[in-house]
């Protein structure tokens, strides 16, 4: 019978926890801080303007991964465009954070529920309640990722903040190992999780104010990356016009009135002709755009875009080059008729 007992006589799990204790001594975002040491009898307000100070921090610690996130965010959404998928994968807040995120982008962006998703260990339930243990398992990232049938087009996004998370760890190294984009998003150097990515984004913003609390900094770090892949992604892909959100989908009444606004401020139309466009292109604000800049109909608009892979700017030029040659051929036919 194997004894419970390591060989100084302790339990076996003393020994797990002395080598989870050692690795989170090393980490930049468990360190301690002892100026800190009394923060908690400090007033409300200094304690505020203590952490509001720690938060001006985390802007120049992302500015430091840019290249690393644009490099990234062009992986992405070459795959994107291929029909891949934009997945996130972590633990606690790290996995909220992801869902968060991809729960964002069909409203913003028009795009299908299933084409950005987040996953959290433990499911969907650990978004309110924690599930003990589902974080420590390689296995579980694994059969997560299997459930929304990966492919090579797709592209996982591990999110850690101390980066050794097994859960976020086994997502990428799953998705690698069938080809897909793999993105290591930690907020220590030198992590596991971005040893184990095609791109490792690394954003150090030190310790905490609470220690080891990393949906404070670390978390906010991870929402200004996240918002950036999603964001530029979808850029890239043409779901904007400039900065206006073309592709929004009108769903709520506050919805559609901002579509009608963003079709005024794209065209700068009259109210009457923009409700015409919308009704041509069943409220459809980026091909209710075509229509108006373009002088297309809807259907027109519809294939125009189409073409384009919905690309606006590269649908306009294409009405306004068919447009062009309607009128030089109605020029030539009057005047060869003359």
């Amino acid at each position: 019978m194997t004894s419970q007992y390591g060989r100084q006589g302790r339990p076996d799990q003393y020994g797990r926890y002395d080598e989870l204790r050692a690795q989170l001594d090393t980490l930049t975002t468990e360190a301690f801080r002892p100026e800190l040491a009394e923060i908690d009898t400090l007033p409300t307000l200094d304690i505020a303007r203590l952490m509001n100070g720690e938060d001006t921090t985390v802007p120049a610690a992302v500015a430091a991964q840019l290249p690393r996130i644009a490099a990234a965010i062009d992986g992405i959404a070459e795959r994107m465009a291929r029909g891949g998928r934009l997945i996130y994968a972590g633990a606690g807040t790290a996995g909220r954070l992801g869902i968060l995120d991809a729960s964002e982008c069909p409203p913003t962006f028009n795009t299908d529920a299933d084409d950005v998703i987040g996953l959290i260990a433990g499911g969907p339930g650990a978004m309110v309640t924690s599930v003990e243990g589902a974080e420590d398992s390689r296995e579980l990232a694994a059969a997560d990722l299997t459930a929304t049938k990966l492919t090579a087009s797709d592209s996982v996004v591990g999110i850690s903040a101390s980066g050794r998370t097994p859960y976020a760890i086994g997502a990428v190294e799953h998705a690698r190992s069938l080809g897909a984009l793999t993105i290591g998003l930690s907020c220590n150097a030198g992590s596991a999780l971005a040893a184990a990515a095609d791109h490792g984004i690394e954003v150090v913003v030190g310790p905490e104010l609470l220690t080891g609390s990393t949906r404070l900094k670390a978390g906010t770090a991870q929402k200004l990356v996240l918002n950036m892949l999603s964001t530029i992604t979808m850029i890239r892909l043409g779901k904007t016009y400039g900065n206006l959100m073309v592709d929004v989908r009108a769903s709520n009444e506050k919805l559609r009135a901002r579509s009608r606004r963003i079709v005024s401020l794209a065209t700068g139309a009259s109210d009457e002709r923009i409700e015409t466009a919308l009704a041509a292109t069943d409220g459809e604000v980026k091909p209710a755009i075509l229509t108006i800049l373009g002088s297309v109909d809807g259907p027109t608009a519809a294939t125009l875009l189409a073409d384009s892979q919905g690309h606006l700017r590269a649908a306009l030029r294409a009405a306004r080059t068919t447009t062009d040659t309607t009128t030089d051929t109605t020029t030539d036919t009057t005047t060869d008729t003359d």
